[in-house]
């Protein structure tokens, strides 16, 4: 990768950021452009330094991960979003998402699976740690944050292989994946995720997972 990839660092634990910073400055194609201890001083340098990719915990004092989000990609609109955290809350995921974060990443993974999100995040992906994509299946057998309102308008808005690429969004897939599954080329399912996201005006193909679970837009029920 010619062009580095410049990363903000936003959690309150010193020691924590210190090692991730060590680790990222060690690989090729990765520059740490700046940290903060806090959410507030945080969307203060996002507004300032305009990173690539934003890393942001969720509990932090003062000002809270969640509460953060939304600002950050106001202060820095093209800058992916990834949430770095111990909280496997369901709550915590959907609410950042639903907020503008790109991805939710669980701070038990692996370096190698941390690169290769934010690589991925930067190329246009969203990405999620597994368990967390558990939660969110999990969530969908549950019913319990699907929406009660009805969904037959956004159901019309999208074609038949629209909602059929949705449903594998909801499970995580990437493009390779599903343009495995569905026997298409790679560059095609990428237009019709972006057609999806489009119609539903939204920012993120994790969003358009979590906007599938709360409007029931899963495949289970979509006669």
């Amino acid at each position: 990768m010619d062009k580095r990839i410049r990363v903000l660092l936003i959690d309150d634990h010193t020691l924590f950021r210190s090692g991730i910073k060590a680790l990222l400055q060690r690989q090729p194609g990765f520059e740490v452009v700046g940290e903060a201890g806090d959410a507030l001083e945080g969307v203060k340098r996002a507004k300032i330094l305009q990173p690539d990719v934003v890393l942001l915990d969720i509990h932090m004092p003062g000002m809270t991960g969640r509460e953060a989000v939304s600002l950050v990609a106001d202060e820095a609109p093209q800058a992916r979003i990834l949430m770095l955290t111990v909280s496997e809350d369901i709550e915590d995921l959907l609410q950042t998402l639903r907020a503008g974060a790109h991805g939710y990443l669980l701070k038990n993974i692996e370096m190698d699976y941390l690169l290769n999100a934010i690589r991925s995040a930067v190329d246009g992906d969203s990405v999620m740690s597994p368990q967390m994509t558990g939660k969110l299946m999990q969530s969908v057998r549950s019913s319990s944050v699907v929406a009660a309102a009805p969904t037959v308008v956004d159901k019309d808005r999208l074609s038949p292989r629209e909602r059929e690429i949705l449903t594998f969004l909801t499970r995580g897939a990437s493009n390779k994946e599903i343009a495995r599954t569905l026997d298409l080329a790679e560059s095609t399912v990428k237009i019709h995720v972006q057609n999806i996201l489009k119609k539903l005006n939204l920012l993120s193909r994790v969003q358009a997972a979590v906007y599938a679970v709360e409007h029931g837009l899963t495949g289970k029920d979509d006669s």
